[in-house]
């Protein structure tokens, strides 16, 4: 069997927990298949497992949802992909940092000529998140004002080309003036420096004081009062991340209270759990990349066995767009 290598980590902490396994290639069982990786995303939710806010089952564990590469070996009673073909996946088992991983073939995306590894592994995971926010959640259309936190983020920069092309107003917040104008170069109208500016007040501004019939959040903790005071009456929040840490806890009076608000904690794994669901959301994505309504923005690269440093980068927004770990 060919050696390789995949980061784990045996106790919950700091990126420092991160550490480097040799091991020989896995073999795919019933159903499976095993990627040979060629670009692995990282992710926020990444940082969650390993600091024990999402606890899991047992560790050691692996880490990492989401990948690009080549079908190296199918499991028996695999007959939906070959050895050799482009895939993509955005799920579990955790392991994708490493050199491959097995998968459950129905949880791999074949992926199209025109969308390269790096590009997949860049915008699967990010992109079908935008995909279950703005078309399933809330389906926003021309005439919605929205507001999206973290705008150039590597969420946010795809929800900002998306939203644009959906002609909606995007209010955007962001941590500097650099980052701010990366969110209006890819679609965000208007930007809200949120260490400078009264979020909710300049919200109301923008919108008459009417206020967005929904706010997207995955910063948490640090956004949570001021995006409910954004919202009009009868409102939704989507909070969908915990990048400040997770929101403590509150009387739901405070939604009534506030407008009859209605608040929803998604993950992206309940809206692609069937497979008919995880093709029909991939097609959705697959076809504003075809048209030029997203593109994938990759701006930082590091190798895979430097991933706690992209966890370092990450954790303290040192980045903007999509980070990927290649393998040696």
């Amino acid at each position: 069997m060919t050696s390789e290598f995949r980061i784990e980590f045996a106790e919950y902490g700091a990126p420092d927990v991160l550490r480097i396994d040799e091991r020989e290639a896995p073999s795919p069982g019933e159903g499976e298949i095993r990627v040979r990786h060629t670009a692995i995303g990282v992710n926020f939710i990444d940082t969650y497992h390993r600091t024990g806010l999402y606890p899991l089952p047992a560790l050691p564990s692996g880490i990492g949802l989401e990948a690009a590469g080549v079908v190296e070996a199918c499991g028996p009673g695999v007959d939906s992909l070959s050895e050799g073909e482009r895939v993509a996946y955005c799920g579990g088992p955790l392991g994708a940092y490493a050199t491959s991983h097995v998968i459950k073939a129905d949880r791999a995306i074949r992926l199209p000529d025109y969308v390269s590894d790096r590009e997949a592994a860049s915008v699967m995971l990010k992109g079908l998140t935008v995909q279950y926010l703005i078309r399933q959640i809330y389906r926003v259309g021309a005439e919605d004002t929205v507001l999206f936190h973290a705008a150039a983020g590597g969420v946010g920069l795809i929800a900002m080309q998306w939203l644009r092309g959906l002609g909606a107003t995007v209010i955007g917040t962001a941590g500097s003036e650099a980052k701010a104008e990366l969110a209006r170069q890819h679609g965000c109208t208007h930007v809200i420096l949120y260490r400078e500016e009264n979020i909710p007040a300049r919200v109301r501004e923008l919108t008459g004081g009417a206020g967005v019939p929904v706010v997207f959040d995955s910063v948490g903790k640090d956004t949570f009062e001021a995006s409910l005071d954004c919202l009009a009456r009868r409102g939704l929040f989507v909070s969908f991340g915990n990048a400040s840490g997770p929101v403590s806890p509150f009387s739901p009076g405070i939604l009534s209270a506030k407008g009859s608000l209605s608040l929803i904690r998604p993950t992206l794994f309940d809206f692609v759990s069937t497979r008919e669901a995880l093709d029909a959301a991939a097609a959705d994505l697959f076809a504003v990349m075809k048209s030029g309504t997203v593109r994938p923005i990759l701006n930082q690269t590091l190798p895979l066995r430097e991933a706690r440093r992209a966890h370092e980068m990450l954790e303290s927004r040192k980045t903007t767009g999509s980070t990927l770990l290649l393998p040696d």
